[in-house]
């Protein structure tokens, strides 16, 4: 699907999409809390749906809801399943532990670039305990074997997916384990995302050694246990678009629907619009920002733990008089797609000046757009940067390949932009 804007411009006000992030740890910590979960969220996504088939595949009871989904543990687990992923990385990133923690002898099918996304060391981690990871023909990866309680480390410097789902493994095991975190964290405040989720559902891991040692009860100490009902927060990361067409366009956008404070990492937006020069106003009351646009200059960006957000903060660098730099997005070359070369690629269609680096980019903004076509290579983050982007082109911009939005945001070009 192919859509062309031509200076749209974008609601006043809308409320956030759900984070797939959180909902995804709501729902596997449901499917074993003992009892069923109401878990309350205002929007679903390919990723999401994801996880609730592998549920499903797992014996778990998935009800989608108009306004969630309500999750019922298995009476008790298969032999064995077959988990599509689709193009999830979270999904399969959680599950995998948690089917060797159970012991069950699993398939798991990856689409698109899934298959090439690294799975070390984690795998490595899984095999040393007790878990068979093997590679399969057409992307698929078999697991069987159980895993042991023990003493766990892992390399925290590739994807903090690996941590959570290890965490969720260790809490399903009957006895204790430790879990070492070395090397550098990337993406910490996700971790922190998970040992909320844990503590939420009653199993609360030990954190000691500055966060680098978690220890693990288990579930004969701390079983997981259903509060009855959750509700998922707003997505900073699905926000950070609209929060940033507010800061770029020439009307106010308000949204709704956000935590604050919250864990999720990806609330740095508020704070990197702010350095960009863009105004900023909380309504407590409300639960919501207003971004409002104002001059905005160039800064330096290190993107270590807010990857998500490289490709929209291009566009508001873009915007932006003089230039930013940012660094430390290396991993983002590993997601839906090559997200540095394709973000540079994005803007230099339409007429802005970006230098690709081997862990980031060089923007030269304040220069006008000129508006194109974009290729929106099957990834969502760049399908709905290069929306932002056509507010600031002179001409209209088609973005091809639109519907990867359905990945996390499927409402964005229906609720977000009046056109």
């Amino acid at each position: 699907m192919d859509i062309t804007l031509n200076k749209p411009r974008f609601a006043e006000k809308i409320a956030a999409p759900t984070s797939k992030s959180a909902a995804h740890r709501q729902m596997i910590a449901a499917a074993f809390a003992g009892a069923p979960t109401n878990i309350y969220f205002t929007q679903s996504c390919e990723d999401i749906v994801a996880t609730a088939r592998c549920l499903r595949a797992l014996g778990v009871g998935v009800e989608e809801r108009e306004d969630g989904v309500r999750i019922t543990p298995a009476p008790q687990n298969p032999e064995s399943a077959v988990c599509d992923c689709g193009e999830s990385g979270s999904t399969l990133r959680f599950l995998v532990p948690v089917v060797a923690a159970l012991g069950i002898k699993t398939t798991f099918l990856r689409r698109g670039r899934l298959p090439q996304r690294p799975m070390e060391p984690l795998i490595g981690v899984l095999r040393a305990h007790g878990a068979n990871v093997e590679e399969g023909e057409a992307g698929a990866l078999h697991v069987s074997g159980k895993l042991a309680p023990g003493e766990y480390a892992i390399e925290a410097n590739v994807s903090s997916q690996f941590v959570t789902g290890l965490l969720f493994a260790l809490s399903l095991l009957p006895y204790p384990s430790t879990l070492m975190l070395k090397g550098e964290i990337e993406s910490a405040p996700y971790i922190n995302m998970t040992l909320k989720t844990l503590t939420d559902f009653k199993s609360s891991p030990i954190s000691v050694a500055g966060g680098r040692l978690l220890g693990v009860p288990g579930y004969l100490a701390q079983p997981l246990r259903s509060p009855g009902e959750i509700r998922t927060e707003g997505d900073y990361s699905g926000a950070a678009f609209l929060l940033c067409a507010g800061a770029i366009g020439k009307d106010p956008v308000t949204v709704t629907g956000l935590s604050y404070p919250c864990a999720q990492g990806d609330m740095a937006i508020l704070d990197l619009l702010d350095r960009f020069g863009a105004k900023i106003d909380l309504d407590e009351q409300d639960q919501s920002f207003t971004v409002s646009p104002a001059p905005l200059h160039g800064i330096r960006i290190d993107a270590k733990q807010i990857p998500d957000l490289v490709p929209v903060l291009a566009v508001v660098a873009a915007a932006a008089e003089g230039d930013t730099e940012i660094t430390g997005a290396a991993r983002l070359r590993l997601k839906e797609s090559d997200r540095l070369a394709t973000t540079a690629a994005m803007l230099r269609a339409i007429g802005g000046e970006v230098e690709e680096r081997e862990d980031g980019l060089l923007i030269h903004g304040g220069h006008p757009l000129s508006g194109g076509v974009v290729d929106g290579a099957k990834d969502h983050r760049i399908v709905m940067s290069a929306a932002v982007a056509a507010l600031l082109c002179e001409n209209e911009l088609t973005i091809k390949g639109a519907e990867a939005v359905n990945k996390s945001f499927p409402d964005f070009f229906k609720s977000a932009i009046r056109r």
